[in-house]
């Protein structure tokens, strides 16, 4: 029986070219070598955390045409772990034959939050009632003259994440102190009981799997995942329902690689598509240590048009802490309480290299294991407790 796969053979010679040197490229360039496979970033600065693993580094800026296009022609396939890069130069490497993943048409929809949900809009892909607008003084406007009610979520169109670029308006006050400037969309508040998020993969070939739904817990100030918890706390049908929605919106919006679906469970029981990342996400660094395939090595599988891994934990329950800079805390960083985690049954520490801390600033993240979500989340309240990201006293 014929493979319906592209590529005849494994080859480790394939140069993979990898927009963005952050955690995430950090992680996936791990998850490259442990199959010999050559990876190479793009990015400002070698001391970012993915220059300390990759196979080559190239300074540059992702944003810039000139710089994507240089290092995109001596690469074989491209990827990203950020979605704010120069899709004109993907473009036009896509033209010259070079394997993009994720498209950068995809991109395009995707890096724009109100072409993204314009998008779920037309494709009958449910999503909270938003409109657009072209600043916020126009949104400002549309409150004053009661065309749209408080409270509401304020979302800027472009170069949003980690908590950036959101805005949740309850009053008058919060308008003139919290809007955010610029071209954005205004979105009901939905009311959440829960939210969740699903990974899904896709390959050229078509195959699709999706990682358990998993839900979240944010950080009230820093609007950034506190606890990730594995498997959801949902019932089997609404975790049946999460998943299929991943499915059917990844593959309509035709993306190869890892597509991270962000969605609201509301108090009536529907599933609301929040918002898309077209890479490794967040809400998948568990993988690593509970699933029998990490996302890391399902993106890669994905975008080498290799059979997808599966997408079944390994470990009954996992809780995935991120580990965030401390307030009041700025400068070259010292990790405090390690030995005390590390001396816990299924605490898996993961530092990201970063030389600088700063407030709520992604330091690493710990993923705990445990026989119940009970057991994980009580080490993972003491991991909370004790592992702390400080400023170095020089």
């Amino acid at each position: 029986m014929q493979s319906p796969y592209l590529c005849p053979m494994f080859s480790t010679t394939q140069k993979i070219g990898v927009l963005g040197g952050g955690q995430l490229g950090k992680m996936l360039c791990l998850a490259a070598a442990e199959w010999d496979l050559k990876t190479y970033v793009l990015d400002t600065s070698p001391d970012y955390p993915a220059g300390q693993v990759c196979t080559g580094f190239t300074a540059g800026n992702f944003n810039s045409y000139d710089d994507v296009l240089a290092f995109g022609r001596d690469m074989d396939i491209l990827t990203i772990e950020i979605e704010h890069v120069n899709t004109d130069a993907l473009l036009e490497l896509e033209r010259l034959g070079k394997r993009v993943y994720p498209s950068p048409a995809s991109l395009n929809i995707i890096k724009d939050k109100g072409l993204q949900k314009l998008f779920y809009r037309e494709n009958d892909i449910p999503t909270a009632r938003f409109e657009l607008f072209d600043s916020e003084k126009a949104l400002k406007e549309a409150v004053r003259t009661g065309k749209w009610s408080l409270p509401l979520v304020q979302k800027t169109r472009s170069e949003g994440y980690d908590g950036k670029g959101v805005a949740i308006i309850r009053t008058l006050e919060d308008m003139a102190s919290k809007l955010l400037p610029g071209a954005c969309l205004a979105e009901e508040l939905a009311p959440i009981r829960t939210e969740i998020a699903v990974v899904a993969a896709r390959n050229p070939s078509g195959e699709v799997t999706v990682f358990p739904p998993v839900e979240m817990d944010f950080h009230p100030e820093a609007n950034l995942v506190e606890f990730l918890l594995c498997p959801a706390r949902i019932s089997p049908l609404v975790a049946a329902e999460a998943e299929t929605l991943a499915e059917h919106v990844i593959r309509t919006l035709d993306v190869c690689g890892l597509l991270a679906v962000e969605m609201f469970l509301t108090t009536d029981g529907h599933l609301l598509v929040n918002e898309v990342a077209p890479r490794p996400h967040n809400s998948g660094h568990h993988t690593i240590d509970s699933a029998r395939t990490s996302q890391f090595q399902q993106h890669l599988r994905a975008i080498c048009d290799l059979p997808l891994g599966s997408t079944e934990q390994k470990i009954p329950a996992a809780v995935m802490l991120n580990l965030l800079g401390e307030p009041g805390h700025k400068g070259p960083v010292h990790y405090e309480g390690v030995e005390e985690c590390l001396a816990l049954d299924g605490v898996h520490i993961h530092l990201y290299g970063k030389a600088l801390t700063s407030p709520f600033r992604k330091m690493g993240h710990v993923t705990i294991t445990g026989e119940t979500t009970d057991e994980a989340l009580k080490k993972a309240q003491i991991v909370k407790n004790t592992l702390k990201a400080l400023s170095l006293k020089v």
